[in-house]
């Protein structure tokens, strides 16, 4: 008998693997943190004596999701603005609203109000774009979720930085550098947008992260109102300003990609570009629907993000995954246009594919992270199950999650959390909404 850490039997087991297979009785074998084996539970009981064993007869066990696109510290800003486009959103409630609120103290109680509710809704890694990154990756830090910090690049001033190039100098001191050797933690440079950032600090910026091989996120023909507000300004849509910096590579994330043009996607594919997919965000502030199998067709790595709770409203990446998957049918015409274990696989490989994290985590494989998440499927709206894959996407919700695991480590035991304190964290939500609701 082998010893291990940890040994998870589950009534079925999906690995995202190049076969979509779907295991039943499987178990996973876990050890410092990593997983050893994958192989059906019987052998597994035979072959294995854990310290920890943890038996799920009716629940499906799953790569960890992975979040591409969020800004974790709106949750505070949750249902304020509701139902408004998004210019007249940013421009009436969020920017003025962040101008008077954000602060360290505003982003750190924020941000662990959204780790909470992702570990709660079976994702384990998140890529943040917001201000005092330092105090993101400090909370990820303190709940052992995986995080990609992504810091802002902006021209103009912020409750963080004064411009670009004082966010660039920031970035490499606060996070790019404390968090080097970090096994959970990584960075990159988030510009906010074309119409934010010059010529000259996007060159900054290109010539640093390469420096320093760090990857950049922007958010990328999201509206028709952007792409005419750049066309105004430079006379370039926004994909086209990009190219022409040399900032369009297999470094980039686009964020949205609502309306890329086809011959912008064929260049995508040809350079390696990813695509956060924001189906909810997208319709909620009716920016349009990316046409996700067309992208996919063109070559495009497709990932999904939750956006930010004060555009979505939630951070529930299962609740996405379902969204993205019946909105790619509908726009297509094609009811297998995403199927189900497409669906999945964008949410979990394709993910940290986009992130840079697909030799470590997004899919059930010896050597991997385990970064693992468990879903109870003998449920009244789950049962019967025909096909586990197909009802963990089209069925599931957040409520079902009975526990994740980051690196081993046991996040989320049968519905609880086991590093936070959901009580002290929905406390701290209800003193800023009284500050914020009181101006």
């Amino acid at each position: 008998m082998q010893q291990c850490d940890t040994l998870i039997l589950a009534g079925w087991c999906l690995p995202v693997d190049p076969d979509d297979r779907v295991l039943a009785d499987h178990g996973v074998v876990i050890d410092d943190g990593r997983i050893v084996d994958l192989l059906p539970a019987a052998r597994a009981r035979q072959q294995y004596t854990a310290s920890v064993l943890i038996e799920r007869p009716g629940h499906v066990l799953i790569p960890g999701l992975v979040n591409t696109h969020t800004h974790a510290a709106m949750t505070l800003f949750r249902g304020f603005g509701d139902d408004l486009p998004l210019e007249r959103w940013l421009r009436e409630r969020i920017w003025p609203a962040e101008q008077r609120w954000v602060s360290a103290e505003m982003v750190r109680d924020g941000t662990r109000h959204a780790i909470a509710e992702m570990l709660k809704s079976a994702t384990t890694c998140f890529s943040d774009q917001y201000f005092f990154p330092e105090m993101v990756a400090e909370a990820a830090q303190e709940a052992q979720i995986r995080a990609v910090v992504g810091t802002p690049v902006i021209d103009f001033p912020t409750p963080w930085s004064r411009n670009g190039a004082e966010c660039l100098s920031k970035a490499a001191a606060l996070v790019h550098d404390r968090y080097a050797n970090d096994p959970l933690i990584s960075s990159c440079f988030a510009p906010h947008s074309t119409g934010t950032v010059s010529d000259e600090t996007f060159a900054a910026l290109r010539m640093t992260s390469d420096q320093l091989d760090k990857r950049v996120q922007i958010h990328l023909h999201e509206s028709a109102a952007e792409i005419a507000d750049e066309v105004r300004a430079s006379g370039k849509r926004p994909f086209e300003r990009l190219w022409d910096l040399g900032l369009v590579n297999a470094s980039l994330l686009a964020v949205h990609g609502v309306h890329l043009a086809d011959e912008e996607l064929d260049r995508c594919a040809v350079r390696g570009v990813a695509v956060a997919h924001c189906p909810r965000s997208n319709l909620k502030l009716a920016s349009g629907i990316a046409d996700v199998a067309k992208m996919r067709a063109a070559g495009v790595r497709v990932a999904i993000g939750t956006d930010g709770a004060a555009c979505n409203n939630t951070l529930d990446l299962l609740r996405e995954m379902q969204t993205a998957c019946l909105l790619a049918k509908a726009v297509s015409r094609d009811a297998h246009a995403v199927p189900a274990a497409t669906a999945l696989r964008m949410a979990t490989i394709d993910g940290a594919a986009a992130l840079g994290l697909q030799d470590d985590i997004g899919s059930i494989e010896g050597g991997k992270s385990a970064d693992l998440a468990c879903i109870d499927l003998h449920t009244l709206n789950s049962q019967p199950v025909y096909d586990p894959l197909s009802q963990l996407v089209y069925t599931a919700a957040a409520s079902q999650v009975s526990d994740v695991w980051v690196a081993g480590r046991h996040l989320v035991d049968r519905g609880l959390l086991t590093r936070l304190d959901q009580e002290e964290i929905l406390a701290r939500s209800a003193e800023w909404q009284q500050r914020i609701a009181a101006a």
